[in-house]
């Protein structure tokens, strides 16, 4: 701490630094999370645009998966 700084800047700077930090963890986390769920939606995408064209082939409608996404 420097002579010029009053008392407790030196605390007041560490707190933000720490809460800055706390506040990066949580952003990281949260954007692990996020993650984490997007490529699971994209998987249960994949399985329900497999089961539909799996039961149009059933019911003897011809369709391209290409097709299907528009």
């Amino acid at each position: 701490m420097a002579a010029a700084d009053p008392p407790g800047a030196g605390d007041l700077s560490q707190l933000a630094e720490n809460l800055l930090h706390r506040l990066q963890e949580n952003f990281q986390a949260l954007t692990e999370k996020i993650t984490l769920r997007m490529e699971e939606m994209g998987e249960r995408i994949d399985d329900l645009e497999k089961h539909v064209a799996d039961l149009m082939t059933e019911a003897g409608i011809e369709n391209t998966d290409e097709e299907l996404r528009h």
